[in-house]
């Protein structure tokens, strides 16, 4: 424990319960501490455990302020802590009782009431984290230490992280997606849930060679646990995807519309050639000749211009060695089968990392996933027999472009954000414009976790719906470029600003569902490197 930790900061003097309190703090307090800290106010026999949510300076007399003594060392030591003070204001988020301490059965509770004036503040122990964010193990994982107080963990629950969706955001270099391997990491050590990854630019399973020192989950897992799948053939990965052009539905080319400068002709001329060739409506469109082109127009009543260019369009997919014209393979049912026993699954895009390809194959995979897992539930309600489907958590990279308002009705990820729950299926999103992310859709991210965000409509994004959303602001504001993030939400019982635990090999040593070892430090952020 900090020698300073008994020390008392200051007293409340006044404040509310609606707009926070307000602690004026002893002389020099004020330089020690930084908004988001976690303090705790002692009221008469409760313990209020609150966050700092902004630093003020303020005079007893406007006159000091209008004519500041500058040039007297001696007249501003005087002044200091008198007439001028260092005043913080704080929220109080959990309650426990004292009395409840000392029988052993305190549990923090959410705070309904306030302090009485002149309650004493001090800064938070290390028991004090403990009680409220409970110790690392089982359903507990440490994902950092608060500010300035290295070797004491702050966790979030992963059971309550994966039952619900959930948000990782981050302005480009913050380290999005090594924390995101961080929580991944958390997830896959604790078995309670399954993860689908969709890696874009193959950074999840593998060391690169660009990036030493930031290892991939099949470095710390192995291959028996963490499956790799990747569209490549000429990629690392255990198993290659190819996908039929009888695979591909109208939904998966309608979710392309932008990428493709598609016209709001083309949902119907697909709708059209769906009707009349079925599940054969892709492969018939980019092999129609002339002649074949007018006899479906006149069969149909498409509009001629508009089957062209829907050909000319899509006439890309055939350069895909990934796709083919007929396939009897499912890979989905591979996948599926993986996650259910207990493994976890990356699917890599390899030398194909176009976004078109990249939106393509994950809104397909992810539809057909879906279509598995409601059938699935469909036949466990005839069936009340059949066992309960493991937990399964779908990471998503480059959300904005499956969600945004427009998209999110299209993309099979919206419909899993608002309604897979109950099917045990959870969607992690991953984005630098959460701006751009249907509003709907953010309103079901559970728990966020941020790194720096610098746009305003970015910062509103992630904090709608949350409480105290100006004092929040403020947290999100102070954080560093990179090594800090805030978490809030429901698998954290209070926000918190963190600094983010080490990502590296040495988290080998509790692979196994070990505890952690306390001589692996929580100070080192993401080693220190600029990754998204």
């Amino acid at each position: 424990m900090n020698e300073h930790d008994d020390q008392q900061l200051g007293v409340v003097t006044d404040g509310s319960f609606s707009a926070g309190l307000t602690v004026r703090l002893n002389g020099g307090a004020g330089e020690d501490l930084q908004v988001g800290s976690f303090v705790v106010l002692e009221g008469n026999g409760r313990r209020y455990f609150s966050l700092i949510n902004d630093l003020q300076l303020r005079a007893t007399d406007p006159g000091i302020i209008s004519d500041p003594p500058v040039h007297s060392p001696f007249i501003r030591a005087a002044l200091s802590g008198i007439h001028t003070y260092t005043a913080a204001m704080v929220r109080p988020s959990l309650v426990i009782d004292n009395a409840d301490s000392i029988i052993g059965d305190a549990k923090p509770r959410a705070v309904r009431t306030i302090p009485t004036h002149f309650a004493e503040m001090r800064r938070a122990r290390e028991e004090d984290f403990d009680l409220v964010f409970g110790a690392e193990g089982d359903d507990l994982f440490a994902v950092g230490s608060p500010i300035a107080m290295d070797g004491v963990n702050v966790t979030i629950d992963l059971k309550k992280l994966v039952e619900r969706p959930s948000g990782i955001f981050g302005q480009t270099g913050t380290g999005k997606s090594v924390l995101t391997r961080l929580i991944l990491f958390g997830i896959i050590r604790s078995d309670i849930a399954s993860a689908l990854v969709f890696d874009m630019h193959d950074e999840y399973a593998d060391e690169k060679h660009d990036k030493p020192g930031i290892p991939g989950l099949r470095d710390l897992f192995d291959s028996t646990r963490v499956k790799v799948f990747s569209l490549d053939d000429r990629s690392r990965a255990g198993y290659t995807i190819k996908i039929g052009m009888n695979q591909i539905e109208p939904a998966d080319i309608e979710l392309l519309r932008d990428e493709l400068n598609l016209n709001d002709t083309f949902s119907s001329t697909t709708f059209l050639l769906h009707r009349q060739y079925g599940e054969k409506w892709l492969s018939k469109l980019l092999t129609m000749d002339a002649d074949e082109t007018a006899e479906f127009v006149a069969a149909s009543g498409a509009h001629q211009g508009a089957v062209e260019a829907l050909k000319r369009k899509l006439a890309y997919l055939e350069e895909r060695p990934f796709i083919l014209p007929i396939s009897s393979t499912d890979p989905v049912r591979e996948i599926v089968l993986h996650l259910q026993q207990g493994r976890h699954v990356i699917v890599q895009f390899g030398r194909y990392h176009d976004l078109r390809d990249y939106m393509l194959v994950t809104n397909l995979l992810s539809r057909r996933i879906h279509q598995e897992y409601t059938e699935r539930a469909q036949a466990r309600e005839i069936q009340p027999g059949i066992g309960s489907e493991r937990p399964v958590t779908i990471v998503l990279e480059e959300a904005h472009k499956f969600l945004s308002p427009s998209a999110a009705r299209q993309s099979i990820f919206g419909t899993i954000a608002r309604e897979m729950r109950k099917f045990g299926v959870s969607l992690m999103v991953v984005d630098q414009r959460p701006s751009q992310i249907d509003s709907e859709v953010m309103s079901q991210l559970a728990t966020r976790i941020s790194g720096l965000l610098t746009d305003e409509n970015d910062i509103s994004a992630v904090l709608s719906g949350t409480g105290d959303r100006s004092a929040l602001r403020s947290m999100l504001a102070s954080l560093e470029p990179s090594q800090q993030c805030l978490v809030v939400g429901h698998a954290i019982p209070m926000p918190m600003v963190v600094r983010t635990r080490a990502y590296s090999r040495a988290l080998t040593a509790t692979a196994n569902g070990k505890r952690p070892d306390q001589s692996l430090g929580l100070s080192v952020l993401l080693g220190g490197r600029r990754d998204d």
